[in-house]
């Protein structure tokens, strides 16, 4: 089991998303539950980013929208940074 944090920008969106669309809230959080249950291994089932978030890795939740998120396997922590649209997450 990883240790994890969410960034300032990712409590917010929850926050908001609570409010707004508990539905996707609930999704996101048990996607994030399921994150950090991994071990080591599977933690690599992740899809890893590439050029200048190559440190990142994607997970999708529902249709149009992903959630990144940055793994430190020596330290056993994540990082959860965004939670966006598809077409904005990468700009």
């Amino acid at each position: 089991m990883f240790k994890f944090d969410l960034s300032g920008e990712l409590k917010i969106t929850l926050a908001r998303l609570s409010k707004k669309d508990p539905v996707t809230a609930r999704i996101l959080n048990a996607k994030i539950k399921q994150i950090i249950n991994c071990d080591e291994k599977r933690i690599d089932h992740f899809k890893n980013l590439r050029y200048d978030l190559s440190e990142y890795k994607r997970v999708h939740i529902g249709k149009s929208f992903v959630l990144i998120f940055k793994v430190t396997k020596s330290g056993k922590h994540i990082l959860f940074s965004k939670f966006r649209h598809h077409d904005d997450v990468y700009k």
